[in-house]
């Protein structure tokens, strides 16, 4: 009861006031929709506008049909409005709050400059644990920031633990303990349980509810509640959301994020989107990065554009090795961007018809991904 409470105040937090227009376009199973949605404007006595789904071609219409002045977003909502061609109601609307979680740094800023809202709050959540952060500022890209108060009183603050990257549980001392993260460095977010933050497990699943705890972290007998997500913490205390575990991998024996590529191939201007992944190779140690993007209306493929752009932003053993152009990326119904299956097919001209590209570095480009080319990659003739 306590975690609904405090959900249904997110607006609330956010800055929403009893007399906004609040827009919600996402489903109602989904924790967004319910209880920050509804029961948001249901706490603040606010007005919904509830559509049956959401519509990248009517949202703005919407907006300015019904006076919205708060809109809720989540995942690549937002990118998807980017996505398309400018109309007279992106500047024409009232909304001056956009709430929400999941939004890229790079479509942030994007977002912002082109449909002139004022105000974006981004948070973090989960239904799990009594666990929650709000970036309450206007700094670009955080999910929140640790406050005085919870470095006081850690018993009930969140840590960030260092981990191993090959198994993904958190690195011990000699003595057993846990180590937190350094700044600057991600960690796995971890909660304490106590009696006011519960949790009450997987129903009918005792064996996953239990691989969510982690016992004797700090002290002997403390039990800790593993979010999955990995966290960073800036010198200034503000958190980022780095990734979840399972969607980073690793290559050459670095931790490549799928977050940060995807940011990094958003950021060029003939890439609509870019879902990264990793693949297994035949005789290579971890996975190599690949990539499934969706190019821009009338935008070509520039692998010499997109080589040159890789070198100035992420170290080599990030780059997307193979690409994989394809019309749109299967997301979730919130939007969540679907990578089992890519990662399952690999790069295999043979079970693919989606085109393929490798990246050819003496050439400084991306060329395509043959049959020959292919079978000269996993036979190990060409060495990545």
């Amino acid at each position: 009861a306590r975690t609904h409470q405090r959900n249904m105040i997110f607006f609330d937090m956010c800055g929403a006031r009893s007399d906004d227009v609040i827009y919600i376009t996402l489903p109602l199973y989904h924790m967004s929709a319910s209880l920050l949605g509804i029961g948001g404007c249901i706490h603040l006595g606010a007005t919904c506008v509830l559509k049956r789904r959401f519509s990248v071609n009517q949202f703005w219409k919407d907006c300015v049909k019904h006076n919205v002045t708060v809109v809720q977003y989540i995942g690549e909502l937002c990118r998807y409005l980017l996505n398309q061609p400018m109309v007279a109601e992106e500047r024409a609307h009232c909304v001056r709050l956009a709430a929400g979680s999941g939004l890229r740094s790079d479509v942030w800023r994007q977002f912002i400059t082109r449909f002139g809202i004022t105000q974006i709050r981004e948070g973090y959540g989960l239904t799990e644990a009594n666990i929650g952060f709000l970036n309450y500022t206007d700094e670009v890209g955080p999910i929140g920031r640790a406050s005085c108060f919870n470095k006081v009183s850690s018993k009930i603050f969140c840590r960030l633990l260092r981990y191993d990257p090959k198994t993904y549980e958190p690195l011990r001392t000699a003595s057993g303990r846990c180590m937190q993260a350094q700044i600057g460095e991600a960690g796995i977010l971890v909660t304490p349980l106590t009696a006011t933050n519960q949790f009450l497990g997987y129903a009918g699943n005792k064996v996953q509810s239990e691989k969510k705890l982690i016992r004797d972290v700090f002290i002997a007998g403390d039990v800790y509640f593993n979010t999955g997500d990995l966290l960073v913490q800036d010198h200034k205390d503000f958190l980022y959301f780095r990734d979840r575990i399972g969607d980073t991998f690793r290559w050459k024996g670095e931790n490549v994020s799928t977050t940060e590529v995807s940011e990094v191939l958003g950021v060029l201007d003939f890439i609509q989107e870019a879902n990264v992944y990793g693949v297994t190779i035949p005789g290579c140690e971890g996975r190599a990065g690949m990539a499934a993007i969706v190019l821009k209306p009338d935008q070509r493929l520039n692998g010499k554009k997109l080589y040159n752009h890789l070198v100035k932003t992420l170290p080599a053993y990030a780059w997307p090795w193979f690409l994989r152009v394809q019309t749109s990326l299967d997301v979730t119904e919130t939007f969540k961007q679907q990578k089992t299956k890519l990662v399952q097919e690999g790069f295999n001209p043979d079970v693919i018809h989606d085109p393929l590209y490798f990246l050819d570095v003496p050439q400084k480009d991306y060329t395509l991904l043959t049959i020959a080319l292919y079978h000269d990659i996993v036979s190990g003739k060409i060495s990545l």
